[in-house]
């Protein structure tokens, strides 16, 4: 149905990676709804191209510079701006029904059967079931479910800092009131989960749907060689399974750096990668420049970028420069 979409979030160009991956997964499993990608302001114009041939929309969104209901919330609660970003998503009323699914997740198969759920529908959190994980969630738009929310979030917060806290909050009776919202955990897939009940991934792991690389290593923070196919990185420590971190890389190397090389005019990543140590100029071009005020602005909404330039390694080597 045209007005039926799944939707994601990429609020700089490292999530745009996830979220090309995302793209491409679903259209490879044939999927016959609509793709949409919200964006934050920080993705560089290659990345926005690339991003467009794979999503039928792209719309930037960014809460802190409009004057609706959304940046009046966001005056009282700066705390949670990537939470109202996300939020936006309730705003597309062009569409009847969505699925938002966060750009680190990777489709398995075929999911369209989603689009035959309720709103909320989602998985259990595996951290705690009685919550679901908003990686992945059945929606209906509504401006005024999106006013709803946003009063909630300036009234309440969120408990956990994030837009998972908000939502659990605002869909108050998911646990209890109707199973048929609980989707099954093959949709969401938390990786992490798959160390901390092996027994059940190997019984079930094979039916998986949806993964979900949740935790602070992303797939696009390893190193791979696509000739070796190979992957580089503490693999365990991110709570990632190897098989499914070469199925995200697999199809990263072979459909999205063609298309980032189109743009780039260059080998984006050494192998297709982000380098954390040592990286090439090519990668480093990849990430928008920002300036001292937008980085002392993200630092202050608590999105500091620990994996790159506010690395622990990076702040300390400038302090050493200061100190001498």
């Amino acid at each position: 149905m045209a007005d039926q979409a799944f939707v994601t979030l990429a609020t700089n160009d490292s999530y745009s990676r996830g979220a090309m991956v995302l793209g491409k997964s679903l259209r490879n499993h044939n999927t016959t709804k609509k793709l949409v990608a919200l964006i934050g302001r920080e993705v560089s114009e290659p990345v926005q191209a690339v991003l467009k041939r794979i999503y039928d929309e792209v719309r930037t969104v960014d809460v802190l510079d409009s004057g609706d209901t959304a940046h009046l919330a966001m005056m009282k609660r700066p705390d949670l701006g990537i939470t109202f970003t996300k939020l936006h998503c309730w705003s597309l009323t062009q569409y009847s029904k969505c699925v938002f699914m966060d750009a680190d997740t990777l489709v398995l198969s075929n999911i369209d059967e989603l689009f035959d759920r309720e709103e909320l529908s989602a998985a259990p959190d595996p951290g705690w079931p009685d919550c679901f994980n908003s990686g992945v969630f059945v929606f209906c738009p509504s401006m005024e479910t999106y006013g709803k929310l946003l009063q909630y979030c300036t009234e309440h917060g969120s408990f956990d800092g994030g837009d998972q806290g908000v939502l659990n909050g605002f869909f108050n009776t998911w646990a209890t009131a109707d199973i048929s919202k609980h989707l099954p955990f093959i949709y969401n897939l938390s990786s992490i989960a798959i160390y901390t009940y092996t027994p059940a991934f190997k019984q079930y792991g094979g039916n998986a749907k949806v993964v979900h690389f949740l935790g602070k290593t992303k797939p696009w923070s390893y190193t791979f060689d696509p000739k070796a196919k190979q992957i580089s990185g503490s693999v365990h420590e991110a709570g990632a399974h190897p098989s499914f971190l070469l199925d995200w890389w697999t199809l990263y190397s072979s459909s999205v750096v063609p298309m980032l090389q189109v743009h780039y005019g260059e080998q984006p990543f050494h192998s297709g990668c982000v380098e954390i140590e040592g990286s090439s100029s090519s990668a480093r071009s990849l990430e928008p420049q920002l300036s001292s005020d937008e980085r002392r602005q993200k630092w202050e909404q608590g999105q500091a970028d620990y994996m790159g330039t506010d690395s622990f390694e990076n702040i300390q080597k400038k302090l050493d420069r200061f100190l001498k």
